[in-house]
C-alpha cells in the first residue's frame, strides 16, 4: 500500500476517537489498513491522550529551535569582572551567579577571554630590579661563550652542585599508585617524615658523565679550605678522565666558600678565571633542572640504613645514564639563558617538588621564602698535553 502522511494518519485516528474507539482498536484498524506504514501503538496512544485534552490539530507544533546563546558581550564582561574580583573563583560559582551552564562559562573563559587556570610556579625568591639585571647580564655572558665557540663550548663545560640525600624520603603520590581490582579497597599510605640521617653530595659532571663525587664528612663545613681542595682534585680528575682537560673559566655563585680570599688565591694559582653567578638562580644550574630531580625521585620511597648505601645507590643511578643524558642537560643551559633574557630576569623553569597556589591569570606568582641555598660552579675547559 502506498504510504500516507503523518497528518492523514492523525486525521484518521481522530475520526476513530470521535466514534468512541479505544487506542488499541484504533491501532488495530490502522495496522490492518496501512500495514507496515501504520503508526506504532505508542504513537496512537499519545495522539488519543492529546485528543482527550481537546487538541485535534493535524499540524506539528512550531519548534523553538536552538536556544538563544548566552555568549553576549554583557555576559562576557560579567564573567571577566567576577574573575578580576576573585582570581580563584570556580566556573561552578560563576555559573550559579549568572544562571548559565558550567560548560558555557568554561567556553567563554577559554575562547572569549583567552584565560586558563594555572598553578603558580615556585620561585626561589622575589627578585628585585638589581637582581633581575644581574640575571640578564650573566645570561648574556653565557650566550657570548656559546656564540664564540658553538661547537666546542660543550666539550669544555663542567658543572658542579651539591644536594642533601636522606636515608629515607617520602615517595610521591604518583609513585605510590598501584593496580587494584574494582572491588579491592583503596591502598593506605601512612603519614611519615624524612629521615634524620642524610649525607651531602657534591657532584662534578660534564657532557660525558660524572667526573668527581665528594660526600661531606660529618661535622665538616664547606669552607674555603675544603672547597679549594675539591678544585685541586677536579684538576687531577680532568687530567685522568678527560685526557688532560684543564679549566680556563669558572662560574660560581656568591657563597661564602667561593668569595673567600683563600678560594680566590687557589683559583688564581690553578689558572681558573671565574664569573660571578647571580643569587637565587637555579634556572641556570644544570644540576637543579636536570640531575637532582631525577635522582631524588629515584631515591624516594627507598630505605637506606647507612650513608654507604645511599652513596652506592647514587653512583649506580649516575653510572647507568648514557652520555646523551648529560649532554642534553648542558645544551639546555643556552636555552634557559635566552629565556631568562626574554623574561627580563624572571625565573624560567618550574622547581619540582614544591607547593603551588592556584590562580586564573597566567604567569602570576606569589612570594614565598627561599628554599635552602644551593651553589653552582661551572668551569670551561680546554685540552692540553697530558
Amino acid at each position: 500500500m502506498r504510504a500516507i502522511s503523518t497528518t492523514s494518519k492523525r486525521e484518521l485516528s481522530s475520526s476513530f476517537f470521535l466514534q468512541g474507539k479505544a487506542p488499541k482498536e484504533i491501532h488495530a484498524i490502522l495496522t490492518e489498513t496501512l500495514g507496515e506504514h501504520a503508526p506504532s501503538y505508542a504513537t496512537v496512544k499519545n495522539w488519543v491522550a492529546q485528543f482527550k485534552c481537546g487538541d485535534f490539530s493535524t499540524c506539528d507544533a512550531p519548534h523553538p529551535g536552538w536556544p538563544k546563546t548566552v555568549t553576549t558581550p554583557e555576559v562576557i564582561d560579567q564573567i571577566n569582572e567576577l574573575i578580576l574580583e576573585d582570581e580563584k573563583i570556580s566556573a561552578k560559582s560563576i555559573a550559579e551567579q549568572l544562571g548559565i551552564s558550567c560548560e558555557r562559562v568554561g567556553s567563554i573563559i577559554h575562547e572569549e577571554l583567552d584565560m586558563r587556570k594555572l598553578s603558580a610556579r615556585w620561585v626561589p625568591k622575589c627578585l628585585n630590579v638589581d637582581q633581575k639585571r644581574q640575571w640578564c647580564q650573566l645570561s648574556e655572558q653565557l650566550l657570548e661563550f656559546f656564540e664564540r665557540n658553538p661547537n666546542d663550548i660543550l666539550l669544555w663545560l663542567v658543572t658542579m652542585d651539591e644536594t642533601w640525600l636522606n636515608h629515607y624520603d617520602l615517595e610521591t603520590k604518583q609513585q605510590s599508585m598501584e593496580w587494584q581490582h574494582c572491588s579491592s579497597p583503596c591502598p593506605q599510605k601512612f603519614r611519615m617524615q624524612k629521615s634524620a640521617g642524610k649525607v651531602l653530595a657534591l657532584i662534578f659532571w660534564d657532557q660525558d658523565g660524572n667526573l668527581l663525587m665528594d660526600y661531606l664528612p660529618k661535622g665538616q663545613a664547606i669552607d674555603a679550605e675544603y672547597y679549594s681542595s675539591l678544585l685541586v682534585q677536579l684538576k687531577d680528575f680532568l687530567k685522568e678522565k678527560r685526557h688532560g682537560k684543564v679549566t680556563t673559566g669558572v662560574l660560581h655563585d656568591n657563597a661564602p666558600a667561593h668569595q673567600a680570599y683563600a678560594t680566590q688565591k687557589k683559583l688564581a694559582y690553578l689558572s681558573f678565571p671565574y664569573l660571578d653567578h647571580p643569587p637565587y638562580s637555579p634556572d641556570l644550574a644544570p644540576s637543579d633542572y636536570l640531575l637532582f630531580p631525577g635522582l631524588k625521585k629515584q631515591l624516594k620511597g627507598c630505605h637506606f640504613s647507612s650513608d654507604a648505601e645511599v652513596i652506592s645507590a647514587v653512583e649506580t643511578w649516575l653510572d647507568r645514564h648514557p652520555s646523551e643524558f648529560f649532554l642534553i642537560g648542558l645544551q639546555k643551559l643556552e636555552q634557559w639563558a635566552k629565556k631568562c633574557i626574554e623574561l627580563h630576569g624572571e625565573c624560567v623553569e618550574y622547581l619540582p617538588g614544591l607547593v603551588t597556589v592556584a590562580c586564573f591569570l597566567p604567569y602570576r606568582t606569589k612570594d614565598f621564602s627561599a628554599p635552602p641555598r644551593r651553589f653552582l660552579v661551572i668551569l670551561f675547559c680546554e685540552e692540553i698535553d697530558a
